[in-house]
């Protein structure tokens, strides 16, 4: 998506899932906000035509390819920022941690640090038994309800997509443990260079994340080196926030977030006035 201004932003969703997570706010940031929008598809990583991704790579190979849709975006903008939903944002961070203030902004929604949260069942934590034997490279987990949607006529539209095709607009209706054991992998490297981010941060977390707690928003508040964080909890939603009940609060405090910091980039610009008596 194209908009009018110099500023752009790239949007990371979340494992296995597609660009149509991030859709309503990347309009909303073009439309409103001017700024040119990137969402990509990733290779081993987003869903393409196969309901059950068989291709699986590295978190490593995922941030090399977030790294190139970066650079390519900062050859025609001076101003990129990057937000990511759920694993994108822990995408967002590593980027972060590894370019500095070369990011504009960084809004993370619903970013884990670790899988806590409501609706992660103790049969969950059975992925630990595929882990390390080669059981991960044929085992994958069923997504269950709520899919991360408080808003039940949503929940309903993904429940049926998933029924009929094995995949809907939140991305596959199962996750194999290869993946989701990269996932862990880089929830670790996180959690290790958290305090080598120094850009700006918007957090953004529904009190009631059925995947990774609110303490994951407040792990992350306190281990950042940013010398601006603004932490959002929303209390209306669940897991996909940015398609869920408070999806307009999302695109607003993140069109708020990004223009303040281009205000602060104008004002430093601006010649300080020297008295003269």
């Amino acid at each position: 998506m194209e908009g009018k201004g110099s500023g752009a932003v790239l949007l990371l969703h979340g494992l296995y899932g597609t660009p149509q997570q991030l859709q309503y706010i990347g309009r909303k940031l073009c439309v409103a906000g001017g700024y040119t929008i990137h969402i990509p598809n990733i290779r081993g990583y987003s869903v393409f035509d196969e309901p059950v991704p068989s291709d699986t790579t590295g978190w490593e190979n995922w941030l090399d390819q977030v790294e190139i849709q970066f650079d390519l975006l900062r050859r025609e903008h001076d101003k990129v920022s990057v937000a990511g939903l759920c694993i994108g944002a822990d995408l967002a961070m590593q980027l972060a941690a590894r370019r500095g203030f070369e990011l504009h902004a960084l809004c993370l929604y619903s970013a884990p640090l670790r899988y806590d949260g409501w609706n992660v069942t103790r049969m969950r934590w059975l992925k630990y038994l595929g882990y390390y034997t080669p059981a991960r490279y044929f085992m994958s987990l069923p997504e269950r309800s709520p899919y991360g949607l408080k808003d039940e006529r949503i929940r309903q539209w993904v429940a049926t997509q998933m029924e009929k095709r094995g995949t809907s607009a939140i991305g596959s209706s199962r996750s194999p443990l290869k993946g989701v054991f990269e996932t862990e992998k880089l929830m670790k490297a996180v959690r290790r260079n958290l305090h080598k981010i120094v850009a700006p941060t918007l957090i953004m977390h529904a009190v009631e994340d059925d995947l990774a707690s609110p303490k994951n928003a407040e792990w992350i508040a306190q281990g950042l080196s940013s010398a601006q964080v603004r932490k959002v909890l929303l209390e209306n939603c669940y897991h996909i926030i940015t398609m869920d009940f408070e999806k307009e609060r999302v695109a607003q405090e993140t069109l708020a977030f990004i223009a303040q910091q281009s205000e602060k980039t104008e004002l430093k610009k601006r010649p300080k006035l020297r008295l003269v008596s």
